[in-house]
């Protein structure tokens, strides 16, 4: 396109482009604006406007790397919950049987003292002695005085055994077996004489022990054992906790 300037002195003006012509204004306003305070707080704001749009893109570009941070955050949230709560189903399984279990301990804490007394009085009885009599050693519990509190313990079940023997080494020995059962404790003799049983001279005694429920450990009866069989040992025991 050809353009003819018609006025003369006049110039023609020049054709640029539009990034030109911006700068050409911001020249202008340069120089229309002389105040440098002026100048300094257009500078300043165009120095915050920058930097809020930096700003704002780093933001954007964080919030998008931790997009996917988030689902895996979410989904483990939901997988621990289902976790938690499959953990309290089981805790509340448990406590239920260990109540059951406790039941049914408790109503069968008693069934079997009788047939475990006589087995194991059983057991112990050596050859040419018999028992005449095994009876129970009524306990009176102690009276209950404050209903607050845990109840006592019923008291641990005492018996005597009765019988004769026609060799005072059959009494030692029952009374040794006696003491070794771990069913059996304080294994005590209150009494042994010699009778006639059919005119023959037999010695009549009587025993006293102490049924425990609670069978000990394999361990707890070889510490008991080993002190039993080596008092010196357990007195040089005591004396050293006593230092």
């Amino acid at each position: 396109m050809i353009t003819i300037n018609l006025k003369p002195g006049h110039k023609r003006a020049s054709t640029g482009s539009a990034l030109a012509g911006v700068g050409a204004q911001l020249k202008g306003l340069g120089q229309k604006i002389k105040d440098p305070y002026r100048l300094g707080a257009l500078a300043l704001g165009l120095a915050w406007l920058g930097y809020v749009g930096i700003s704002q893109m780093a933001i954007t570009t964080e919030i998008a790397d931790l997009e996917p941070k988030l689902e895996q955050s979410r989904a483990e949230n939901q997988r621990f919950r289902a976790f938690l709560g499959e953990k309290r189903r089981l805790e509340s399984v448990r406590d239920s049987i260990q109540a059951q279990i406790e039941t049914i301990r408790t109503v069968d804490g008693d069934r079997y003292v009788w047939p475990r007394i006589l087995d194991e009085v059983a057991r112990a009885v050596p050859p040419y002695t018999w028992l005449t009599d095994v009876q129970t050693l009524a306990i009176t519990p102690p009276p209950v005085t404050d209903t607050t509190q845990k109840a006592p313990e019923a008291p641990p079940v005492m018996v005597t055994i009765n019988g004769r023997t026609v060799d005072i080494q059959g009494y030692t020995r029952l009374l040794r077996q006696l003491e070794d059962s771990p069913y059996l404790q304080d294994v005590t003799a209150i009494s042994a004489n010699t009778v006639l049983d059919q005119n023959r001279a037999v010695t009549a005694f009587v025993l006293k022990a102490t049924f425990q429920k609670n069978r000990p450990s394999a361990a707890n009866r070889a510490e008991q054992e080993q002190a039993t069989d080596n008092p010196a040992a357990k007195q040089t025991a005591v004396a050293q906790r006593e230092d």
